[in-house]
């Protein structure tokens, strides 16, 4: 092991598992796990989706970092398992997750403390109708976005421009959530920005501007093409980046997550006020994510961050004296 590597026991690197995510999922995993056997770290692959999670116990890990995406990896689900097995990991704890995977929850949160999101209309399973549909662009206007309330990566998100779309948008999003969202579209500078960190410690990383080809920053441009463009320094107005960067420190503390994290964040072109979309608790750690680009722009290389990152692993309940469950 390295000398300056801190003797974290056998780890676990928990990829895959069952979310519409888990290519991304596997694709992260991988990447930490060599990271950390590159510093000499006892880590192996763990895929909830192959394996029972009490495996986890009885042959012995210590801590876990989390490496899923999306439900039942990034949602309380596998942290509350981890609760239970005494087995500190990596991110936000139960509550927290659970919360910021559901973007609507989340904008009830962030509005609740006064900070700025788009817009919305819910659409919940069995209590809307093709009327209710249509009304909706007479609310938020158009374009707007229609996404499922819990699936990341862009995953059934849809940019409707014209209100004949709304229906086909609704159906698709409805096939991987019962609750749909619909959000107003905020037109202008989208924007990334990470934390490390918990509590009064947390600290926002370089803010990244994303340009998409035409403005779509869907599944395939995130993660399969070479045509995004990822700016970092960000080049945005003078003052603009360090505004951002203290808007999502707040809504990172306001839902009292830890560990890490990554909020997604609108600049309206006309106005410049900024607009939480979303935070992600269990950000990706691929070739093409957003998290490594940041801490590299800050002096922190991929192999640092992971080891900064594994070492916030912790739990909500932890036991006095570190005693075991």
């Amino acid at each position: 092991m390295n000398q300056h590597t801190p003797n974290f026991g056998k780890v676990a690197v928990l990829m895959g598992g069952l979310s519409a995510e888990r290519e991304i999922s596997l694709m992260s995993g991988q990447g930490v796990l060599q990271a950390l056997r590159a510093r000499g770290i006892d880590a192996h692959a763990f895929d909830p989706a192959e394996r029972d999670i009490g495996a986890l116990k009885t042959e012995g890990f210590s801590r876990c970092f989390i490496a899923l995406h999306g439900r039942f990896g990034e949602d309380g689900t596998v942290q509350g398992a981890l609760e239970l097995l005494g087995i500190p990991y990596t991110g936000s704890g139960v509550m927290a997750s659970s919360m910021a995977i559901d973007k609507v929850m989340t904008k009830r949160v962030l509005l609740s403390e006064g900070l700025p999101t788009p817009r919305y209309v819910l659409l919940r399973q069995g209590n809307y109708q093709l009327a209710d549909i249509d009304a909706i662009p007479d609310d938020l206007g158009l374009p707007l976005i229609v996404k499922p309330a819990r699936e990341g990566s862009s995953i059934g998100l849809t940019k409707v421009s014209e209100r004949a779309g709304m229906a086909q948008a609704v159906a698709q999003a409805a096939q991987l959530d019962a609750d749909i969202l619909c959000e107003q579209f905020i037109s202008g500078d989208e924007v990334t920005c990470p934390v490390l960190g918990t509590g009064a410690a947390a600290r926002a990383l370089p803010v990244i501007r994303i340009v998409a080809p035409e403005g779509n920053y869907d599944y395939q441009n995130k993660y399969f093409t070479d045509t995004t463009q990822y700016l970092v320094p960000c080049g945005l107005p003078e003052g603009e980046e360090a505004a951002i960067q203290q808007l999502v420190l707040k809504a990172y503390r306001t839902l009292n997550c830890r560990g890490w994290a990554r909020a997604d964040v609108m600049i309206d072109k006309a106005t410049r006020k900024p607009y939480l979309l979303e935070i992600n608790t269990s950000p990706g750690m691929t070739g093409h994510s957003l998290v490594p680009m940041s801490a590299r722009a800050a002096g922190i290389g991929y192999e640092d961050l992971c080891i900064e990152v594994l070492k916030t692993a912790t739990l909500d309940y932890p036991l006095p004296g570190g005693a075991t469950r």
